[in-house]
């Protein structure tokens, strides 16, 4: 069956050989570029077609190399790539297990010809090498790498898939088995690649190269390579002890993590296992069966849609035309606490511009400045920023008390406590300083930007820009259309979320707008059952099927039990009893609780504290077991998707999954929400109906 409805024919990459002259006096290269032909905003990928152009490529190679032709090998890719990983819409539509597993053993074909050569192979990494085309360098005996390389990954497992052309063999063998479940397991869970350094220094990659000359440094080098003038030293393997140490803790973090809510870590985690003892053959065998598993998998064709809801999400959904944007050169915060400097150093580095931050009294605005210098001093001790961008970008900030320095910005947000009247009055005081045509923004997370609006003199120039903590980590900010704002207001919205490389999501200006409506109540659900009865440590795990980023008391604990407290509250007062209310949490809230104790390692949930139980006295019936509170918080949030659709709070459901993946951790292996609860039966028995459109994810019932 096929697992996607996109019929778009492969963007075929071809393997394109020349022959390059090695300097002093080597010998001949062959030059294999892999190359889609399109400029690059069209990303090289790997597709059947350009595996087997690919293999017919290096076969011709490799009849040279044996008839003394050729002494050395090289890949490369055109500006930008290597290659970007394999084309996930060709995935998405094998036809069945057999073509998934002839998908995985024709990679391996291809690249095993790097491997078996006769003559050392090279791979000059120039671009973006992710997954397949990272394994497309790693199958090669040496790498270079440009140092502005930026995107070295392999995200298989993020994706529901093993990185299953040679990786799951070769990473632990290269690197050591510890820092291969980095790269496979825990990088990817994160969607965090590696940087060109950090991928030499892991042992991934052999040497950095300048961008400028890469390509002739490159050939320098790997002629250095041939003549043994330079001489790469490879790692021993990791003894048996260490090998299987490492796997058993790791498997140990998955069950504590992921509790099997989705297979691919695990069988990615199987391959290394295996990977000390097993033969290359036995390695690539096995690493083909569980791509075969796992491409025909519901994880998978979750992940495709999810994969390419993120990807076209750079084209918002109802953004006005980007024409009617007004520029804008100085920003203004209202407010300087850790919201606001946050902000503040996001638009300072991204947009480039200055930025000033205003608050009440010189202590809160030195605070606010504080903060910035702590952010900007951790980018440069990791090396992520230099001295002289740090500089700049502290020579940006700006702080002070005086209303009046908002008069030149064109774009004015304020990030003060969640209090409408304040909001209100601050919108207020702006309107008698700023320009005509300034834009005013506000970050609520849930109240009405209408309302907030409403006593203005010019109430279409404020518009919403929902930005969630951490700033400069979460991908997504909300752009909230009030009942006034003007299509100008709106365009300028998208365009500065667009130059803070964010996804942004037009809402409607509707309670929580999308993320927190859905996020509050699933929490207030879960309360909610540890008032009527169920333990607190039995709702903490309720959701662990899902494999959500982490359990709900430690959300709870991240968002801040009284922030919590306050959104679910105000939900409640606008849209009814859907959002239950806690004496329990309101307690925890009023003593000043924590609600969950530390991590037992790094990496590990935090666990409910079990002491809080007594906070719930109140609590009457039997409660519920884990799948009970699970059945609870599914029905609750299939119910409130079908409102949000209703009300027009988003276009199409696919914002709603869009939202909950970018801005709540919601995975990709589960899609988002909607695809997860047609699969699972709730959009049809709690609203009659299946929520997508038939064939828009293909994600079938169970």
């Amino acid at each position: 069956m096929s697992n996607s409805t996109d019929t778009r024919p492969e963007r075929v990459s071809h393997a394109i050989a020349r022959d390059v002259t090695l300097p002093g006096g080597a010998g001949t290269l062959a030059l294999v570029t892999i190359d889609n032909g399109l400029d690059h905003t069209k990303p090289t990928t790997i597709g059947p077609l350009g595996i087997a152009e690919l293999t017919a490529t290096l076969t011709a190679v490799k009849a040279r190399v044996a008839a003394g032709e050729i002494v050395a090998v090289a890949v490369t890719g055109k500006p930008y790539y290597l290659a970007a990983g394999a084309d996930l819409t060709q995935i998405g539509t094998v036809p069945g297990r057999e073509g998934a597993l002839s998908l995985g053993r024709g990679g391996h074909q291809a690249y095993e010809l790097l491997h078996t050569m006769g003559v050392p192979t090279f791979a000059f990494v120039n671009g973006v090498a992710l997954g397949g085309g990272l394994e497309l360098a790693l199958n090669c005996d040496y790498r270079t790498v440009a140092s502005d390389v930026r995107a070295l990954a392999l995200p298989e497992t993020g994706l529901g898939l093993v990185p299953g052309w040679g990786g799951a063999y070769i990473v632990p063998r290269l690197i050591g088995v510890e820092k291969a479940l980095d790269v496979i397991l825990t990088r990817p869970a994160a969607n965090k690649p590696f940087a060109a350094k950090e991928a030499a220094q892991l042992g991934l990659m052999d040497v950095v190269l300048d961008p400028s000359d890469f390509l002739e440094e490159s050939i320098r080098w790997a002629a250095r390579v041939v003549t043994g003038d330079v001489v790469v030293e490879r790692r021993e393997l990791d003894s048996p002890e260490v090998w299987d140490g490492v796997v058993a803790a790791a498997r140990q973090r998955l069950d504590a993590v992921i509790n099997r809510s989705r297979p691919a870590p695990y069988r990615a985690l199987d391959l290394v296992a295996a990977a000390r003892t097993a033969t290359r053959t036995e390695a690539f065998e096995a690493e083909d069966e569980a791509l075969a598993d796992l491409i025909m998998s519901d994880e998978m064709r979750a992940s495709v849609y999810a994969f390419g809801l993120v990807s076209g999400g750079k084209k918002p959904v109802g953004a006005p035309d980007r024409s009617l944007a007004q520029p804008v050169t100085r920003v203004g915060i209202v407010g300087a606490g850790l919201m606001a400097a946050q902000i503040a150093m996001l638009f300072a580095q991204r947009l480039g511009v200055p930025v000033v931050m205003r608050d009440l009294d010189q202590e809160r605005v030195d605070k606010g400045l504080a903060a910035v210098r702590a952010s900007v001093d951790r980018l440069t001790s990791t090396g992520r920023l230099s001295e002289s961008a740090a500089s700049r970008l502290l020579g940006s900030i700006h702080g002070t008390t005086d209303l009046a320095e908002f008069a030149s910005c064109d774009l004015v947000i304020e990030a003060v406590t969640e209090i409408l009247d304040l909001k209100k009055k601050v919108f207020a005081e702006l309107e008698t300083v700023i320009a005509p045509t300034a834009i005013l923004a506000t970050n609520t997370s849930a109240l009405s930007v209408t309302a907030m609006a409403a006593d203005l003199q010019h109430p279409e120039r404020v518009v919403g820009l929902h930005f969630f903590n951490p700033v400069a980590a979460m991908p997504l900010v909300e752009v909230v259309q009030a009942e006034r704002t003007s299509l100008e207001a709106l365009a300028t919205g998208f365009a500065v979320a667009a130059k803070l490389r964010k996804t942004a999501v037009l809402v409607a200006d509707r309670p929580g707008f999308v993320v927190n409506r859905l996020l509050v109540l699933l929490l207030g659900v879960i309360v909610d059952a540890v008032e009527k009865g169920t333990p607190v440590e039995v709702a903490d795990r309720a959701l662990r099927p899902l494999g959500l980023p982490m359990p709900p008391f430690e959300l709870f604990d991240l968002v801040g039990p009284a922030v919590g407290l306050h959104v679910l509250t105000s939900l409640r007062e606008e849209l009814g009893d859907r959002f239950p209310r806690s004496p329990g949490l309101e307690k925890l809230v009023a003593d000043g609780t924590t609600v969950v104790l530390p991590a037992k390692a790094k990496g590990l949930p935090k666990p409910v504290d079990p002491a809080i139980q007594s906070v719930f006295t109140e609590a009457s019936g039997t409660g519920l077991d884990e799948a009970g509170v699970l059945d609870s918080v599914l029905t609750a949030l299939t119910v409130e998707v079908g409102h949000m659709l209703e009300e027009g709070v988003v276009a199409t459901p696919q914002q709603i999954d869009l939202c909950m993946i970018l801005g709540a951790g919601w995975g990709f292996h589960l899609g988002g929400l909607t695809p997860y609860l047609d699969r699972t039966g709730y959009s049809e028995r709690v609203l009659g109906r299946r929520i997508l459109p038939d064939g828009v994810a293909n994600v079938p019932a169970v």
